[in-house]
């Protein structure tokens, strides 16, 4: 299983570049519509570049059970192995 905190640090780098968003508002328990107001279209742009950094696929019908930022370290961490 992948380092969930490695996975984090990614992932709000990819936020970070998509929205401009600090990497530090980015934790576990913020949803990204909710509390990082990303819209369905930097969602999937964050998608594909998480889909290249960690080597994982990410089925779109899966993205729309992505809603927190925890929700997607997990589904990367299961995914990546």
């Amino acid at each position: 299983m992948a380092d969930k905190n490695a996975i984090l640090a990614g992932l709000a780098e990819i936020v970070e570049e998509e929205t401009g968003l600090e990497t530090d508002e980015v934790q576990l328990d913020k949803s990204f519509t909710e509390d990082l107001d990303i819209d369905s279209i930097s969602m999937m742009t964050i998608v594909v570049n998480a889909e290249e950094k960690f080597d994982v696929k990410i089925p779109d019908e899966e993205v729309k059970n992505l809603t927190t930022v925890g929700d997607a370290v997990d589904y990367i961490s299961n995914a990546a192995g």
